[in-house]
């Protein structure tokens, strides 16, 4: 999803972190981010909404590879065989942020926003989104277009989508 402005962008996350807080607050359910590509963007939406605190236990940018495996514990050889931009990564990422939060469900962030392919020939727009909770994870590929900032928007939209669905599977 394209958004016009940064005023439709905030309206849009803000509807979807109202949705998940009300959900997860209701059932004392807690929710935890790991990102790469949003820089911290889907965290902070969420703490834009008041009373985040009730329900939001963390959120942490991994940036580096090193960060991935140190703070998330994402396998090396995840690393290695799949780069830091795949479906694997998504999933170690959610999963690790979860575990190491002990929050009830997380989702992650890893992708390339651009411009250009990065370092492992990745192109610019590829994006996957990760997912855990207590019974399982998910994972999904998009391939998003436009500037490094509307890339990074679409990434941070569609995250807090899943968090909002999976706060539903709670």
């Amino acid at each position: 999803m394209r958004f016009d402005s940064e005023a439709d962008f905030e309206a849009a996350c803000t509807a979807l972190v109202t949705e998940t807080a009300a959900l997860l607050t209701a059932k004392g359910a807690s929710a935890a981010v790991a990102e790469s590509l949003t820089g911290g963007l889907v965290s902070s939406e969420i703490v834009r909404v008041p009373g985040s605190s009730l329900w939001f236990a963390e959120g942490c940018v991994t940036y580096s590879e090193d960060a991935k495996r140190r703070r998330l514990g994402v396998p090396a050889k995840v690393l290695s065989e799949h780069t830091a931009v795949s479906f694997e990564t998504a999933l170690a990422m959610a999963e690790g942020v979860r575990l190491s939060s002990n929050a009830d469900i997380a989702v992650s962030t890893t992708g390339v926003a651009g411009p250009g392919p990065d370092e492992a020939g990745n192109p610019e727009g590829l994006v996957y989104i990760g997912g855990a909770t207590r019974f399982g994870s998910t994972a999904a590929q998009l391939r998003l277009a436009g500037s490094r900032l509307e890339i990074r928007q679409q990434a941070a939209y569609a995250a807090l989508k899943l968090l909002s669905e999976l706060a539903k599977l709670v």
